[in-house]
């Protein structure tokens, strides 16, 4: 019984059916999305080039440590409950409670953001067509996929993050030889537009301050790594190789293409100005306009949609399992225990569409709870990433207090720990607490914008407290921490 509550995929009915080659893809599909292919331009409009350069790179280099701590926990434990289940082992049981619940509703909200994303991509190519129409086709694809099989999922979020990839790579190439003037017909860039006004650093700290919270968010995501290994194929093996690219990946799509955009645009070009929705003015399509690809928009608009339908896809992957994990540790209803014959936890999608089709609805009828739901679950992905290094920090410390050798016990070994942890969970603190410094510029507190920035905090005490104050749980001491190795 007890195999079953620490969620041991073989006995209840998971399966290992997710490659190397696919937790590598889905773990960079989670990076590429619409914060790079739509919103990265407004980066560099609002702090320059050399700001949004600082702001990504040096949240490029948290969301690394991040994820070798993560990589490390999840390689020598394999859980589809992922950081919710470190955290109840190695730190307290309401404080994973808290984190699987905080991250069930993050995705559940997310995937009815995607659902009126979608709407937007798809009226570029029919403006008449009613909106609901794509809506039903976007859920019905994404629970297609993730009914089928585990399998399916990750061959379909496979191909998505291939798409992404290669629309990335491509646009490297081109951005290069218009770089040196040997594409477009102008003579080399050079650095005259990064240098151009007040840049590189337009704004000045504060400018670029504001840029690691939007550099956050569109990082978010990565840690879907660590929910996929309760269904990896070798995750001893499968994790660290996937692992080792993270810093790779970063550097070549967010840091190379930040740069590239830089370059080749001044950031006092009013097109840069995005609000995440408007394909003709992605920074990649006015790049990919200017080396004179026809239908540029089009070919952006396709790779946009295709981005969304892999968010929707792995958000409903993620949080299904994450709900399933906590059914299964007593933590939720118990009928969302149940598997299909295929290992699909069918319940749990189920109940995570429902809410985020309501979620959507909101829209239609009360535009004002929808923003506050979608500014509720931006707070989500932050308080997960702290609690990832905060229960890697315990996790260590707990092989310690038990005596056990780092270099036997672990699979894969962060070479970063204490410094990794420590950075990502003091750096994510500080963009928590000063993420609406501006609400208080001008000598007036801005109520409203802090209410709307920082409603998902009291909303995850609310549920720590409550689970702690119910059930009496307590730190787990680290001399009794279950490090327990799974198979």
């Amino acid at each position: 019984m007890s195999r079953l509550e620490n969620g041991q995929s073989e006995e209840i009915g998971l399966k290992r059916a997710l490659k190397s080659r696919h937790i590598t893809m889905i773990s960079l599909g989670g990076t590429i999305g619409t914060g790079l292919l739509l919103a990265s331009g407004n980066s560099i409009a609002e702090a320059g080039p050399g700001g949004a350069l600082v702001a990504y790179g040096i949240i490029g280099i948290m969301v690394f440590f991040l994820m070798t701590s993560l990589g490390e926990m999840a390689a020598y434990m394999p859980v589809s409950g992922s950081f919710s289940t470190y955290a109840t082992k190695f730190i307290d049981p309401a404080l994973g409670f808290a984190l699987g619940w905080n991250y069930w509703y993050n995705w559940a909200v997310t995937i009815a953001a995607e659902i009126a994303a979608v709407t937007i991509v798809m009226a570029y190519w029919f403006p008449d067509a009613p909106s609901w129409v794509w809506s039903l086709t976007f859920l019905l694809v994404i629970f297609g996929l993730n009914y089928l099989s585990v399998k399916a999922f990750g061959e379909s979020e496979y191909w998505f993050a291939l798409i992404k990839v290669v629309t990335i790579i491509i646009f490297l190439i081109i951005s290069c030889l218009m770089i040196f003037g040997i594409l477009g017909g102008n003579a080399p860039v050079g650095f005259t537009n990064f240098l151009s006004g007040d840049g590189p650093f337009h704004g000045g700290f504060f400018a670029t301050l504001g840029i690691f919270l939007a550099a956050g968010f569109s990082f978010q995501g990565t840690e879907l790594l660590g929910v996929t290994a309760g269904e990896t194929k070798n995750p001893e093996k499968s994790i660290p190789k996937a692992i080792k690219s993270v810093f790779w990946r970063i550097l070549l799509f967010y840091i190379l293409a930040i740069l590239a955009i830089g370059l080749l645009i001044p950031y006092t070009d009013s097109n840069l100005i995005n609000n995440g929705e408007n394909v003709t003015t992605s920074p990649f399509t006015l790049v990919f306009e200017n080396a004179g690809i026809a239908f540029a928009a089009s070919i952006m608009n396709a790779v946009v949609l295709t981005a969304i339908l892999s968010a929707g896809n792995s958000g409903l992957y993620a949080s299904s399992r994450m709900l399933w994990n906590l059914a299964m540790e007593g933590k939720a209803p118990k009928v969302f225990k149940k598997l299909n014959r295929r290992g699909i936890p069918t319940a749990a999608m189920i109940a995570t569409l429902i809410v985020a089709s309501l979620s959507f609805l909101t829209s239609i009828f009360g535009t004002q709870v929808y923003t506050w739901l979608l500014s509720a679950s931006g707070m989500c992905g932050f308080i997960a990433w702290l609690g990832i290094a905060a229960s890697h920090y315990r996790f260590r410390k707990a092989l310690a207090a038990q005596q056990i050798d780092l270099d036997t016990a672990l699979p894969y070994k962060s070479k970063f720990f204490p410094f990794g942890p420590i950075f990502a969970f003091l750096l994510c603190g500080f963009i928590v607490v000063g993420q609406s410094y501006f609400a208080f510029e001008g000598g007036k507190v801005d109520w409203y914008e802090i209410a709307v920035s920082y409603i998902g905090l009291p909303i995850f005490a609310a549920l720590w407290i409550g689970y702690k104050i119910k059930h009496k749980t307590k730190v787990v001491k680290l001399t009794e921490a279950d490090i327990t190795p799974h198979k």
